[in-house]
């Protein structure tokens, strides 16, 4: 979703064919612009689409500026403000004087700014050693000294020549743990800034087209420092033979063609990546003695020993099976297989990035698995490559490692469905000793916690919700969850003013009858139960993901509520083959693509129309993103459509999925 125009679009497009199914009223202008109101504008690229101006006091992202201090930005009636909190004490303050701040930016930028309204993303600070403010908007980075009356100046801007995304770069790592440097790609070689300086030095010269040290000829680098900031782990990838994938990207005017090297399933030739290790301060490269290897996602990871003579990384068969734990000499590029792993059908091994943990001092490594049908932590040995016990056990998923302090051996996780009569997707936080397993719960609260924990992970910020309880973020210790303060309390009274109305969570029985499935209805805001509503159904099927992306609190829904204003009910269910259940619900269609859950649909809204009279399911449609809402039927139509949005012409042409009947008989007819 890219801005409002485009949902709406879509929205438009699916709704035109719905009256060839049933007669129906004709929609308006003022329909459509009233569904409107239930769709985020994110056209400016600094505010996101995840933050809803009609809510206020939302706090669910905060960034820590050291182990004891974080900054927020608070959204009101009135205006922002930017404060910090000390996690000692609870004690909150301006972060910044924000007259000062927003007039020299202003002045540095050309263009003014309101120091009562900061961007909720692509706006960032942090304190330098002698007092100044860095401060990213955007792709452009500032230094800042509010000393006296307040100077900004732009920092070398390398968006031009590097296409470095400003100081705050996407590369992981990018930023040395010493705070002094930060790696960039620039014409397929890593180069080092002194971020003090803006000084640049060339890290290598080795890169050409394709075989280069990035993903790109210029970028952010991957890279993985160690500890001490002498050296660092990077990547040079070859492809050089990988396919091109092709892509028109459609704008008012010509459209433009882009290119990029992409492999697709089945392809000979993939991106392969050879890992090398850097001394920062006499460049010199040395290689890893090992083949060079697919790059499979988060795997293009490596954990530093505190001491960083050496560092683990781990290898994955290309049909993620088959994983390989391996420890590296920093100095030689020497490498062992430490132990090797097989999973059955898939190696689910994290959600977002790795979790498995190097314990060099131990000689041992926290490995994640679903051996048994949840994902739980095991110890294994680094001598014997065996595993010696589990960590975390029991059902529900660890999805998350925050933190492990290596002296006392505790580690804090986040966990999903461990905590029995509790919706199985709220995800709350704990921690458990490595050495006996014994584990506390930090987050008692039945609702989803969004947490942000601290560098030295002594304290971590909290923000709980539900889809239907605006978010309460408070600030808690490490140690046992105790509430040190409450950082903000969500009001979403402008946001009710509107006409806004939560959506209704339910549960219903998969198709095998046994299984609870968990989902979320949405209703027009002049509901009439009364009458009869035709339904449309929200698929996001996958491994990865699910139709639900949060049960946490939304203000807006991917268009749900939106499409719903058009006079429908819209139903969203996780099925079976989703994450953040056991692994024999994820797998429960493993190996057929063109189940996307549809039988877990079907049944679904049929338990749910059986319970409301006003849901007509011989009226129903289906949509959904990437794979999703793709039955195999040759009763299935799919209807090109152009269309026009909100009086101005942003023709789309997109595919409406239409069934030729409903659900309610004995057969899925689509």
């Amino acid at each position: 979703m890219k801005s409002t125009r485009a949902v709406l679009v879509a929205l438009i497009a699916f709704t035109a064919v719905l009256p060839a199914l049933a007669p129906a009223r004709q929609l308006t202008d003022a329909d459509y612009a009233r569904a409107a109101k239930f769709l985020l504008d994110s056209t400016d690229p600094l505010v996101g689409h995840f933050a809803d101006p009609r809510v206020d006091h939302d706090v669910r992202h905060v960034k820590w500026l050291d182990a004891a201090h974080f900054w927020y930005r608070d959204h009101g009636a009135r205006g922002d403000r930017v404060l910090e909190m000390d996690a000692v004490t609870g004690k909150v303050s301006p972060a910044f004087d924000p007259v000062k701040l927003a007039a020299a930016l202003g002045k540095a930028r050309g263009k003014p700014m309101n120091p009562g309204k900061w961007p909720a993303f692509g706006f960032d600070f942090r304190r330098l050693p002698d007092g100044a403010l860095n401060v990213q908007l955007g792709k452009k980075s500032f230094r800042c000294n509010l000393s006296g009356a307040g100077v900004c100046t732009l920092r070398t801007d390398h968006s031009k020549s590097s296409k470095e995304k400003g100081e705050f770069g996407k590369g992981p790592h990018a930023l040395s743990p010493n705070g002094r440097f930060r790696v960039f790609v620039r014409d397929w070689n890593l180069w080092i800034r002194n971020v003090a300086t803006d000084e640049e030095t060339r890290l290598t010269t080795d890169g050409v087209k394709n075989y280069g040290y990035g993903m790109k000829k210029d970028g952010p680098a991957i890279v993985s420092w160690s500890p001490d900031s002498r050296m660092l782990v990077a990547y040079r990838q070859d492809q050089r033979q990988v396919k091109d994938m092709y892509q028109i990207v459609t704008r008012v005017g010509h459209p433009t063609l882009k290119t990029q090297p992409y492999p697709l399933p089945g392809d000979k030739h993939v991106f392969m990546i050879h890992p090398v290790v850097i001394d920062v301060a006499t460049r010199k490269a040395v290689p890893l003695e090992m083949a060079p290897e697919q790059r499979l996602g988060s795997w293009s990871d490596a954990r530093w020993s505190p001491d960083g003579r050496t560092f683990a990384l781990v290898s994955t068969s290309r049909d993620q099976r088959h994983e390989r734990f391996r420890i590296a000499d920093a100095a030689t590029g020497k490498v062992r297989t430490a132990f090797e792993y097989t999973a059955r059908d898939y190696y689910q091994g994290w959600y977002g990035r790795p979790d498995w943990q190097y314990l060099p001092r131990r000689d041992q490594a926290i490995w994640p698995t679903e051996q048994s049908n949840w994902m739980n932590l095991y110890l294994y040995s680094l001598k014997t490559g065996g595993m010696l016990r589990p960590i975390t056990t029991g059902t529900g998923d660890v999805i998350q490692v925050l933190h492990l302090d290596r002296k006392t051996g505790t580690l804090w996780y986040v966990g999903v469905g461990r905590t029995p009569g509790m919706n199985p997707y709220y995800r709350q936080v704990f921690k458990v000793d490595i050495g006996t397993g014994r584990t506390t719960l930090l987050t008692p609260e039945d609702a989803d916690h969004a947490v942000t924990m601290s560098p030295g992970g002594r304290y971590f910020v909290d923000s709980y919700s539900t889809p239907t309880r605006p978010p309460v973020t408070v600030l808690r210790s490490a140690a046992n969850g105790h509430v040190i303060a409450t950082v903000a309390k969500a009001d979403i009274s402008r946001l009710k003013a509107m006409g806004w109305v939560p959506p209704v969570p339910f549960t219903v029985k998969a198709r095998n009858g046994k299984t609870t499935l968990y989902g979320l209805m949405f209703k027009p805001t002049d509901f009439d139960p009364h009458k009869k509503y035709p339904v449309v159904d929200f698929v996001y099927p996958g491994p990865q993901i699910g139709s639900i992306a949060t049960f946490g609190f939304r203000s807006e829904s991917g268009g749900n509520q939106a499409l719903a204003e058009l006079g429908f009910i819209v139903v969203t269910i996780d099925g079976l083959g989703t994450p953040y259940r056991s692994a024999s619900f994820q797998r429960y269609w493993y190996g057929d693509m063109g189940d996307d859950t549809i039988p877990d649909q079907v049944t679904g809204i049929r338990q749910l129309a059986a319970r409301y009279p006003w849901m007509d399911i011989t009226r129903v449609g289906i949509w959904g993103t990437r794979a999703a809402a793709m039955p195999r039927s040759p009763r299935c139509s799919t209807i090109p459509i152009s269309s026009r949005s909100a009086g101005r012409r942003a023709a789309i042409m997109t595919t409406a999925i239409i069934p030729t009947a409903g659900v309610s008989g004995g057969k899925v007819r689509w």
